[in-house]
């Protein structure tokens, strides 16, 4: 008979986890943490884009889906984080990890440090912050990772969190080369496949 099998771990991720990945661009970052635990049965990862627009944007998109698949992870096309509580194939799911990797609300003619884009990205981690605490397990985790500098510090994740009435667990540098094989993805407009320096980058974790 074969034991258990053995616990394996990426950073604050662990193969035990129930982990919902939203917002995933060409499903590296997945595909990262499936790889380190040598299985994706505990994954479910989701994306904002149908299959048809994923396939347009990142061109190595489908083969980490298919490889996702392939090592039992919950793949999931077409997802909100303003309204993925309520998705079909997540209704009633609970999660030990629900992460968010570089929310972004996608571009616009105005600048990044507009009003209107700061309010516009603010309403997105809002609304996602919502959703994800009721999708959490007793213990349960949100994890956002984000840039510091101006002008992403001013969409103020901690005060969003707070109004959410979550609590802020700690705030952990996010160094992408931790995690192997990750490429973030701008994920919109013409260079939607490119990726972008993190920066100054940390991970908040909140809990409710």
């Amino acid at each position: 008979m074969g034991g258990r099998a053995r616990e394996k771990s990426v950073k604050h991720y662990s193969s035990k986890h129930k982990i919902l990945l939203v917002g995933e661009g060409d499903f590296s970052f997945s595909k990262c943490l499936a790889t380190a635990f040598g299985t994706a049965a505990n994954m479910t990862a989701t994306s904002l884009d149908n299959k048809e627009w994923l396939q347009r944007k990142h061109r190595q998109a489908m083969a980490n889906v298919e490889e996702l698949k392939n090592m039992g992870c919950t793949i999931i096309h077409g997802v909100s984080a303003h309204r993925m509580k309520d998705h079909p194939q997540l209704q009633s799911k609970y999660f030990d990890r629900v992460v968010f990797n570089f929310p972004h609300s996608g571009f616009s003619h105005r600048a990044e440090d507009s009003y209107h884009m700061i309010k516009r990205h603010r309403k997105l981690v809002w609304a996602f912050l919502i959703n994800a605490s009721e999708m959490l397990t007793k213990k349960g985790q949100i994890h956002v990772t984000h840039k510091t500098t101006y002008p992403y510090s001013e969409w103020d994740i901690e005060g969003l969190a707070e109004e959410a009435g979550l609590r802020l667990l700690k705030i952990s540098p996010f160094d992408i080369d931790e995690y192997d094989g990750y490429v973030n993805k701008k994920g919109d407009g013409s260079k939607c496949d490119k990726s972008f320096p993190a920066g100054n980058s940390c991970t908040y974790k909140f809990a409710i």
